[in-house]
């Protein structure tokens, strides 16, 4: 009897390892990023707030490298001289971005330039939150500076916003 029982138990164990090995409950799929890097998120309506900053314009904007032609399109024509043009900026929670799910992008004039840094965007988000309109867009000025030749090249440009997300 206590053979039987044992065989028993053995077998189930078996069978419950063969499921877990071989045809066991599936993992969630992961969202697929899309190819190319082609996701852009569009902003929508008018934006529902105004920030400002007194003109500091200390918050910097990431990921301008993939967005230097538009933003050297928006800097315009400033010779040699570094430039320092400025533009209304959109601020748009972006909930569906496939490679960060708290992101906020920026658009000047309608295009996009980069994203908040991470903890800039959290903290962006509570910011938005304690004003009762969490996932609004909203807007703020922003200066396009930088981008003066140095040894016959362009250097980069900087995408800075006036807001304080500290």
């Amino acid at each position: 009897m206590a053979l039987a029982l044992n065989i028993v138990i053995i077998l189930l164990a078996l069978v419950t390892l063969y499921f877990l090995l071989k045809g066991g409950p599936k993992a969630a799929p992961v969202a697929a990023k899309p190819a190319g890097g082609s996701y852009t998120p569009l902003p929508q309506g008018e934006p529902v707030h105004h920030w400002t900053d007194g003109g500091r314009f200390q918050l910097e904007v990431l990921g301008e490298s993939r967005y230097a032609d538009s933003i050297h399109a928006l800097a315009g024509q400033h010779g040699d001289a570094p430039a320092d043009v400025h533009h209304k900026a959109l601020l748009l929670p972006d909930d569906n971005n496939p490679y960060e799910d708290k992101a906020v992008a920026v658009f000047l004039s309608n295009q996009m330039v980069g994203y908040l840094a991470p903890k800039d965007a959290q903290a962006f988000r509570t910011m938005l939150a304690r004003q009762e309109i969490p996932g609004q867009l909203t807007s703020t000025d922003a200066v396009i500076r930088g981008g003066h030749l140095y040894e016959g090249k362009r250097l980069s440009y900087a995408v800075l916003l006036d807001i304080n997300v500290a």
